[in-house]
């Protein structure tokens, strides 16, 4: 197979478009090639007349591909070989326990499945439909159920946001979380596009179809099935302790992934009082942003905003403060909407979500502060979880103790007042919300440092410090404020067969990097059983 990359296509360009670029590249004709497939699609906006498509493209010849490269000369062209994730069969292996049906556990349980372990995955959520329908009555009434909602239930937090893909990660496993995801429903396209997302409508079936298949492949998932304890003897995991309709179990089992999700703060707490290694770690905090997805889409795409090939434009901001901290633009929703993502009663967070139209009035992102152990102001191990929980009853209050999120228009926050009125920027949040100074809600240094940053994030971004812009708050809950300690073998360095496993244990931050860090885990595990 030949790899060719660098190719610059206009964004309305046509199949034979880029059939003409591959023999062009190649220096053959069409009937020389027998298949090609794009590998990678990527939006270059830095020039706004100029707004094109790079592609990179897979392509198979006949005849032989080292004579074809040989005379095409081709700097951007190499021969690449197809992508193959190999998994071994596993033998006398008491099925694995998997805690948490997100990508960590899912993508764990998957592979695991594929290697005959036969996992039980126990998810203290309901399935997706159930969720779903928790989720929209808490979304229209304010009537939070708080083991079935944003943060718990089937497919975790991220299914309940936009359902990107785009990570940070280099390693390989990420390419089989795409092919995966694409096997199991989701669009074709996030296995080329830069930026790949599947939307919060497409993901909720395409969940759906992985915990079918592995259950075809003979393993279990337990829905309204919470771990309460572990068992251990001699330093090892013999069992999970589980409740279910208040009913306490024991699942005897080797090997146990704790895929718990950043928000599983009770378990933290159960984890902490056993004495199982864990530390603080850094995360961020701050508000939503959201702006007119027209104006987005302008300030992204100049005279091509609008171009259905394109999409609504998505944005990545961060700029460096001289005090040292960090503030930046995460979770980035184009043509979404800002969500209630409280799971806990009395207290208050916000997430953004987007379907994959991406199509409603709005955009919008977290703004964040990082913070670190320094700023939580006490050596406690879940210091930080505390102070998540300190901002998030704040926001409850400031909101009028009935889930309605507190909003700021940009210039009254930049202005230090409250504002009495929106601008052109209407809410997305539901069930409501009620004007408020941020700065009732987070601490000092965070709105201190979301001031200094908003003119110079502006300058980026044209248009992102609009007076009329508006802020949401609060959003808490960018990633799990412990790391849950593990060796090389990605086990607990004090308990055998206990793995830490995704973001909740501190070691993900995004849908792909924690299905990547559930596979690892998994292959651990069969690693110890294979024939």
């Amino acid at each position: 197979m030949i790899r060719i990359t660098d190719i610059h296509l206009p964004v309305d360009y046509k199949e034979n478009d880029l059939l003409n670029k591959i023999c062009k590249s190649l220096k053959i004709n069409k009937n020389s090639i027998d298949k090609y497939t794009l590998f990678r699609r990527s939006i270059d906006a830095r020039k706004k007349f100029d707004v094109h498509f790079i592609i990179t493209v897979d392509v198979i010849v006949k005849g032989d591909e080292n004579t074809v490269i040989a005379k095409a000369k081709c700097k951007n062209a190499q021969i690449t070989k197809p992508y193959e994730y190999k998994i071994d069969t596993v033998n006398n292996i008491t099925p694995p326990v998997i805690v948490g049906a997100g990508p960590a556990g899912l993508f764990a349980g998957l592979i695991l499945a594929l290697s005959g372990a036969k996992p039980i995955i126990i998810e203290r959520g309901c399935d997706v439909d159930k969720r779903t329908e928790d989720v929209n009555t808490f979304w229209l009434t304010g009537k939070l159920n708080t083991e079935s909602n944003v943060q718990f239930g089937e497919g975790g937090a991220g299914t309940f946001s936009d359902g990107k893909l785009n990570t940070g990660t280099k390693d390989v496993r990420a390419r089989k979380v795409l092919i995966e995801f694409a096997n199991h429903g989701a669009p074709e396209e996030i296995l080329y596009n830069a930026k790949p997302h599947i939307g919060t409508d497409i993901l909720k079936g395409t969940i759906k179809n992985i915990r079918k298949h592995i259950i075809e492949l003979g393993g279990q998932v337990m829905f309204e099935t919470k771990l309460v304890g572990i068992n251990v003897k001699n330093d090892k995991v013999i069992g999970a302790v589980v409740e279910h309709n208040n009913s306490k179990s024991v699942i005897e089992c080797e090997n146990l992934i704790l895929a718990i999700g950043h928000s599983a703060r009770d378990t933290f707490e159960e984890i902490y009082n056993m004495g199982l290694p864990i530390e603080q770690k850094s995360f961020s905090i701050g508000a939503r942003i959201e702006h007119l997805r027209e104006k987005i889409d302008r300030s992204q795409f100049g005279d091509f905003a609008g171009n259905k090939n394109l999409g609504s434009a998505p944005y990545k901001l961060n700029v460096h403060l001289n005090s040292g901290r960090g503030v930046y633009t995460f979770c980035m929703c184009p043509g979404g909407t800002v969500v209630g993502a409280s799971s806990e009663e009395g207290r208050l967070a916000t997430n953004g979500m987007s379907n994959f139209a991406r199509d409603e009035v709005n955009s919008n992102s977290a703004l964040l502060v990082g913070v670190n152990p320094t700023d939580f102001k006490s050596e406690h191990k879940l210091a930080g979880m505390y102070l998540q929980r300190e901002i998030e009853e704040k926001a409850f209050i400031c909101g009028g103790k009935n889930y309605n999120a507190p909003v700021q228009r940009v210039g009254d926050f930049l202005n230090n007042k409250k504002s009495t009125a929106f601008g052109e920027v209407l809410p997305s949040y539901k069930p409501g919300t009620e004007f408020c100074k941020m700065d009732d809600c987070l601490p000092d240094y965070i709105c201190n440092s979301m001031r200094e940053a908003l003119p110079l994030l502006n300058n980026r971004l044209k248009g992102f410090a609009d007076n009329d812009a508006l802020l949401t708050g609060v959003e808490t809950r960018s990633s799990s404020p412990i790391r849950i300690l593990r060796n090389e073998e990605l086990e607990s360095v004090k308990i055998k067969g206990l793995y830490p496993c995704g973001e909740g244990a501190g070691y993900a931050g995004g849908i792909v990097s924690a299905a990547v860090d559930g596979i690892k885990c998994a292959e651990k595990i069969i690693a110890k059983h294979t024939i």
